[in-house]
């Protein structure tokens, strides 16, 4: 990869999972970045929803109050120019089952 590849994949993979991940239901905040906050709300259920993301092999980072303001609750996902389209497409439909499981999502 060139110099010039690495920002055009990160926006790409960043573009493609924010993409999914909305079609699939969740709020993601922001636009066009490889931070992509999924909003959840509550602190309890950003905490749970990131370990069970764990058991699928995936790690994210929940946060809430005090990082975050109370009832924005998140879990924090950094895309990278390394994530792979299956990469990206394996941690959708892992956020999809969790978020089922959960109830964050229908």
């Amino acid at each position: 990869m060139d110099n010039s590849e690495y920002p055009d994949r990160v926006h790409t993979n960043a573009k493609r999972f924010r993409s999914k991940m909305k079609d699939v239901g969740f709020t993601i905040i922001g636009d066009d970045h490889p931070i992509c906050p999924v909003m959840l709300g509550d602190a309890r259920l950003a905490s749970v929803f990131a370990d069970e993301m764990l058991n699928q092999g995936i790690y994210v980072i929940g946060f809430s109050y005090p990082v975050v303001p109370k009832g924005k609750a998140r879990i924090r996902v950094q895309v990278s120019a390394a994530h792979t389209i299956e990469d990206i497409d394996f941690t959708v439909d892992a956020f999809a089952s969790v978020g089922k499981k959960l109830g964050v999502i229908n």
